[in-house]
């Protein structure tokens, strides 16, 4: 039997789940082929998480932006 744990936010809803090792490592062998893809799809989902909070900011000017950059 797989034991799966469930996260859940403040509210009860499902947030996460922690998968054992085992099936993990079932699951993504410790090929560098399946390691590098996954972290291909991970950096995509980051890349466009941000993208898609970048939509949502305020523009910024060169200026105002330069001066972001430096903080």
């Amino acid at each position: 039997m797989v034991e799966l744990e469930y996260m859940t936010d403040r509210n009860g809803q499902p947030k996460a789940v922690v998968i054992p090792i085992e099936i993990w490592n079932q699951l993504l062998p410790n090929e560098d082929e399946v390691i590098e893809g996954l972290s291909e799809k991970i950096e995509d989902y980051c890349l466009n998480r941000a993208m898609n909070e970048a939509q949502q900011s305020p523009l910024l000017n060169y200026a105002e932006a330069l001066k972001y950059l430096q903080e």
